[in-house]
């Protein structure tokens, strides 16, 4: 797991028969991107292909994706699919070629994975994004960076915010602190209009099944009769964002004066572990018991998202609950 949490830690207090489920295709608070030629990286991968949607109608969008986590159905029609690695230079190269508009969401997401073997996660995380950026300062593209939470580790306090200590507690959290310092260098040095944009825990439809996100955890679980299994005590805190919303930040990061600077994209509030596993037995209709598991090591306590800065300097402003969030997957995947 991730991330945050708020001292309103309930998955969300309204009535769930008045949540309509969230129209994950809408994004009313995004900005109109039109005529750009765009690049996404993990294009055909969670975040990447519900940005694809978004902007496929009024773009030239090429995806660029080794469909090693991704799918290429979940390219939408339109879009053009350039399969290949982002570490490799060349393909990058041709794949950004004429663009104005770079999504960067390639990534290797998994922190055990990048425990086992750093360099591999160095090479995915880190060292590609520095050749893409060099990509982008021939093309002149303002570039769009997938960044994450995990660059705080532990925070002393909750909610975080992006001035506050960073001490990261795998290879991963340090590739994307590494990527985060080379988006703000890149600006400084040579112009190049760069936005990392902070995720917190991200949930919702697409999400690849093989990552062990809680979210995903506990609707198999569900899925499968249960029991839901809470590590530890169950009262650790994190700070849930949909999918949707993060699109809105991307589209927000991608039209934005504020360049070079990073945002943190969460919802502001949190929930425990608890809760959510209630919300998601709830949500799907299970009898799933829910039980609790030796605690995992080095866990994250408290982990939440002070999104001030990108509300007051990007316009950004989360739109779906925990709850409507949660009852949108479960139709999704026919649990309702």
């Amino acid at each position: 797991m991730n991330d945050d949490p708020e001292s309103d830690r309930r998955a969300d207090g309204d009535d769930p028969s008045d949540d309509p489920t969230p129209d994950v295709d809408g994004f009313d608070r995004a900005p109109e991107v039109a005529g750009r030629t765009v690049l996404i990286t993990g294009g055909a991968g969670f975040v990447g292909s519900h940005l694809a949607e978004a902007l496929v109608g009024d773009n030239e969008v090429r995806v660029l994706d080794d469909l090693s986590g991704g799918a290429r159905e979940h390219v939408p029609e339109g879009a053009e699919l350039v399969e290949g690695d982002v570490c490799d230079g060349e393909t990058v190269a041709e794949a950004m070629a004429g663009a104005d508009l770079v999504f960067h969401e390639a990534a290797l997401v998994s922190v055990e994975e990048s425990v086992a073997d750093p360099p591999r996660s160095n090479r995915i995380n880190a060292a590609a994004t520095v050749n893409l950026l060099e990509r982008a300062r021939e093309e002149d593209a303002r570039v769009v960076l997938a960044s994450s939470a995990a660059v705080y580790g532990h925070p002393e306090s909750v909610p975080v915010a992006e001035g506050d200590a960073k001490e990261p507690t795998s290879p991963y959290g340090i590739d994307k602190l590494t990527l985060d310092h080379y988006a703000r260098r890149y600006r400084d040095l040579y112009g190049l209009e760069t936005v990392p944009l902070r995720y917190f825990n991200v949930y919702g439809p697409r999400q690849n099944p093989e990552y062990s996100a809680v979210v995903n955890v506990f609707f198999r679980q569900a899925a499968d009769g249960g029991p839901l299994t809470v590590e530890g005590d169950g009262e650790q805190t994190r700070d849930f964002v949909h999918v949707s919303d993060v699109v809105q930040a991307n589209l927000l990061a991608a039209t934005t004066d504020r360049v070079g600077e990073p945002f943190n994209v969460g919802t502001g509030r949190s929930v425990t572990v608890n809760e959510l596993a209630e919300t998601v037995v709830e949500v799907t209709g299970s009898d799933a018991e829910i039980t609790h598991v030796d605690p995992r090591a080095g866990d994250i306590r408290h982990s939440e998202a002070d999104v001030s800065k990108a509300r007051e300097e990007l316009g950004y402003e989360p739109t779906v609950s925990l709850r409507e969030g949660l009852r949108g997957l479960a139709e999704a995947k026919g649990l309702r």
